[in-house]
């Protein structure tokens, strides 16, 4: 019977050099594995592959050097170890992001909550072409969010709390975006400057700033044979649920849109920004 080439690598196994070879793509979802899984990987990399893995840019696993005969056997040792294959062709990809807030300190949302509730929302879905999420957790955009086809960036939105300030001035000083004044014993902040990226809470000792977490979000990067950076379309998304309702729009309009083997980029200009943008910002202001 002939080997289904396409049905495996839709299940991450894809096709090396050597003939009846696959390195497995690996689901990792926002960058962690757990001690276990790494242990089981490691295992099964040195009973069945040629015991190393590689990481991947996009914070995968491979496994190099499947046997094709070995295949249905690797499946049923990594899932021992609670390891499932990735998905690689025309579907969502891996969902990457940086350790976020629960890890650094210059982090403003969760990223890797984010990146599991994105992962069970939409991860191995069928689309004309691939998908790519990427979650940072600030402005040090460490996780590079506009390369993605959504990328999402966290921030903080503030308000300065003027009877728990004393003046001290430090917000003034590590404000990289010069939004921060104070004058006359009075903080003002320009709106128009802001960046959200929160180091003016996160260094006030007297906590004199109201904080809002939410999102910068940004449409059509690659990074590949064609570069493109992300643009944002709309303005900070302070709700959870818009942000969710934003994905799912971007989802649905290249699911609608997009021929066979075009990126988000091209969809977007091919049917036209301000198309693109109008059905982004309707989901934005009304879900």
């Amino acid at each position: 019977m002939a080997t289904d080439y396409a049905t495996l690598k839709k299940g991450g196994f894809m096709r090396q050099k050597q003939k009846n070879h696959f390195s497995l793509r690996l689901r990792v979802v926002g960058g962690n594995l757990t001690a276990k899984q790494l242990a089981k990987i490691a295992q099964v990399s040195e009973k069945y592959g040629d015991g190393y893995v590689h990481l991947t840019s996009r914070q995968s696993v491979e496994i190099p050097y499947i046997k094709l005969e070995q295949i249905d056997d690797v499946k049923n040792a990594l899932a021992e170890g609670d390891v499932e294959p990735g998905v690689c062709g025309p579907r969502v990809r891996t969902i990457t992001a940086c350790q976020g807030k629960a890890i650094c300190p210059s982090g403003c949302i969760d990223t890797y909550a984010l990146a599991k509730e994105l992962d069970d929302r939409y991860f191995a879905k069928e689309l004309p072409h691939k998908f790519k999420f990427g979650i940072t957790g600030c402005q040090n955009n460490c996780l590079k969010s506009e390369e993605n086809d959504v990328g999402i960036k966290g921030g903080i939105k503030v308000e300065w709390i003027k009877d728990k300030c004393i003046q001290c001035g430090v917000c003034v000083k590590v404000c990289r975006s010069g939004a921060i004044e104070l004058k006359d014993g009075k903080i003002s902040l320009d709106q128009e400057k802001c960046n959200f990226c929160g180091r003016c809470t996160k260094s006030c000792p007297v906590d004199a700033y109201q904080e809002t977490e939410g999102y910068i979000v940004s449409f059509g990067g690659l990074f590949g044979n064609r570069i493109n950076k992300g643009e944002t379309v709309i303005p900070f998304i302070e709700d959870h649920d818009t942000l969710l309702k934003v994905c799912d729009r971007a989802i649905r309009f290249f699911e609608k849109n997009a021929l066979p083997g075009e990126r988000f980029k091209f969809t977007i200009d091919r049917v036209g920004k301000e198309v693109f943008e109008k059905e982004i910002k309707e989901a934005y202001e009304n879900g």
